[in-house]
């Protein structure tokens, strides 16, 4: 009890230091709100100080930031959360009006993110559901480049395309069902190609479990196990689903301004750079509470899906070391990726040739010109060096302080949900305020939430790899926490969190790429990706080589990031040679690697094909080690 409130202190502390944080955004810029407001009202009206003055006095300005909060946290418990400083409106009615679009976009979004998920580990199932899955070819390529493609810019082009020159569905506003359509799929197809290779990333794990064995000798249908091999993979996957459940309501910035809805991000974004307090805490408010409730709702069903072998200790490994199998994709991407950046970086990428705008691709300008006439190949070209070694960097430091935080899930779990509440666009504004714009703004923001999802998935895993029988015998041996922690729970969990970090590397360079869409990060004439997106949007029906050089690259190394994941998985499905450990294959252990076809965690022995009850999942684990040497 002590311990639930002590986490719920921590994380109502958290909520308030970030919504007091926001509230205090226009000293912390140094800036003068009642001149950025005016600027908000009508940027054509001179500010003279007596209308300055004007403006705080109505806004109560003069009596500080602690009074303004202060009166502001004193209405939410009537439901008042003050006026708009612009339209001086009531900001509750807009602010929650503005939610319910977001969340209707939310929820359309998620759908189109289960069936693209469930399209890119359908062979996985296919295969293992016929015991198959030692044959499978390496893949994953059409996934990496949903993953990688910018979400504003596949909202262009359907847009464009199925909008404007098809006629097919609305391209702009927000006045019914259909116009979800586009929305939803320029932002349902990325998360659901990452969610899918996370999910792809276990089932070979779960197939390979000794439950899945003995329901196949038993005679059940290869769809009822795979039907519970989705079940036992899914609770690891569902703190992330969490993230992208906020991420896709008060993310959607750019996606909500291409295509004019008025839904909780762009309100928030508006707020932020108009300065307009009371809209701006209000929004963020209810992102954090939005990402408690997912939160919880995650961990209460993956506990129902895994049912008592949590909890007592039931569950079998789904990460078994193994040698990787070697693959030519990643070579290939990799090839074609340095191909690209070693042609254009010997180019000046800032040489202006007002003759030659808007050129097509020819032998003198393999990808085309842009507005000004300058060559895109050697933009695209530079722009790679900055982007692929930023996104690297990030990645890497968002990698060790996932694992390390997320070993410390009491500490981690809450901040996990305040940090993902913040929208990158909005954590490059509280950055900015911070530490004023530059080059490292965008990277500084990036940084900030790009931990959050590996956090949540160590975690997950994490806490079902402590459930596992093996780790119980080897604790029984006598293990002490650190042995336990160096040689059993680390070597299980970092491998696919690894991997999940390199499927979000595109991910990490198109936050970067948004935020210079959006006039967030790099500025003219500088070639990073985003800001070339965003100079070259304008003339995507004209010269769409120009927009779609950068796009293409993009989406290379996404594909070049999960090639190299998959092939760091291969082989891993694969059950060890009977009478070897599966970690350490040159020692022979008195049983098979696999453990007996037993009865799984969780419930009865699995039942015939005619039986009426499901197979559980989870099983017996594999053999403890040997005898671990404690004190």
């Amino acid at each position: 009890m002590g311990r639930r409130v002590g986490a719920l202190l921590w994380r109502a502390g958290l909520a308030a230091l970030l919504v007091c944080g926001t509230g205090l955004l226009p000293w912390l810029s140094h800036t003068d709100p009642a001149l950025t407001v005016l600027k908000a009202r009508s940027a054509d009206r001179d500010p003279t100080p007596e209308v300055l003055a004007d403006i705080r006095a109505g806004l109560g300005l003069d009596d500080g930031p602690l009074h303004l909060l202060g009166q502001w946290l004193a209405g939410l418990p009537r439901g008042d959360a003050g006026r708009s400083w612009l339209s001086g409106t009531e900001v509750a009615p807009a602010v929650l009006e503005a939610l319910g679009v977001s969340l209707l976009l939310m929820a359309v979004a998620l759908v189109v993110a289960a069936g693209t998920a469930a399209a890119v580990c359908a062979r996985t199932l296919y295969l293992g559901a016929r015991r198959r899955l030692g044959d499978r070819p390496a893949g994953g390529s059409g996934s990496a480049v949903l993953a990688a493609l910018p979400e504003f810019l596949t909202a262009s082009v359907l847009a464009t395309v199925v909008g404007v020159h098809l006629g097919w569905l609305p391209a702009l506003g927000w006045y019914g069902p259909q116009w979800t359509v586009l929305p939803a799929l320029a932002l349902g197809l990325p998360a659901g190609a990452v969610l899918g290779r996370l999910l792809d990333d276990q089932l070979p794990g779960a197939f390979a479990e000794p439950w899945a064995q003995a329901a196949a000798a038993r005679g059940l249908t290869g769809r009822r196990i795979a039907r519970q091999a989705l079940r036992r993979c899914v609770p690891g996957l569902l703190p992330n689903l969490g993230l992208f459940v906020v991420g896709l309501t008060g993310g959607s910035v750019a996606v909500e301004q291409i295509y004019d809805i008025p839904g909780l991000g762009r309100t928030t974004l508006q707020a932020a750079i108009a300065q307009d307090l009371p809209v701006l805490q209000a929004g963020t408010l209810l992102l954090v509470a939005l990402a408690a409730v997912a939160t919880g709702a995650a961990r209460l069903t993956a506990r129902r899906l895994i049912g008592p072998a949590l909890r007592d200790g039931a569950l079998h490994t789904l990460h078994r070391p193994a040698p990787p199998a070697r693959t030519i994709s990643p070579c290939v991407h990799a090839v074609l990726l340095c191909a690209v950046i070693t042609l254009g970086l010997p180019r000046d990428p800032l040489a202006l040739d007002t003759g030659a705008r808007l050129r097509p691709p020819s032998t003198a300008h393999p990808f085309g010109t842009d507005a000004l006439g300058r060559d895109v190949l050697a933009r695209v070209a530079h722009g790679a060096l900055d982007t692929l070694l930023l996104a690297l960097a990030i990645s890497a430091i968002a990698l060790a302080a996932g694992v390390l935080l997320g070993c410390l899930p009491r500490l981690s779990g809450p901040l996990v949900d305040t940090v993902n509440a913040v929208p990158p666009v909005l954590a490059a504004l509280l950055v900015t305020a911070v530490l004023g714009s530059g080059t490292a703004t965008p990277v500084v923001a990036v940084a900030v939430v790009a931990w959050a999802p590996l956090a949540a998935h160590t975690s997950a895993l994490l806490r079902q790899e402590r459930a596992t029988v093996h780790l119980t015998a080897t604790r029984a041996l006598g293990a002490g926490p650190w042995y336990l922690l160096r040689n059993e729970l680390l070597p299980a969990v970092l491998p696919p969190v690894a991997r999940h970090a390199l499927v979000r590397l595109p991910g990490v360079a198109l936050a970067l790429a948004s935020l210079g869409f959006l006039g967030l990060g790099a500025q003219p004439p500088s070639p990073e990706w985003g800001l070339l997106l965003s100079e070259n949007q304008p003339y995507a029906e004209r010269a769409p080589w120009a927009v779609l050089a950068p796009a293409a690259v993009l989406a290379l190394l996404g594909a070049l990031a999960v090639s190299a994941a998959g092939a760091g998985r291969r082989g891993s499905s694969r059950p060890a040679a009977r009478g070897k450990d599966p970690r350490w294959p040159w020692r022979r252990t008195t049983r098979p690697a696999g453990g007996p076809a037993a009865r799984p965690a969780g419930g009865p022995a699995a039942r015939p094909a005619d039986g009426p009850a499901e197979v559980p999942v989870g099983g017996p684990s594999r053999p403890a080690a040997e005898p671990p040497a404690v004190a």
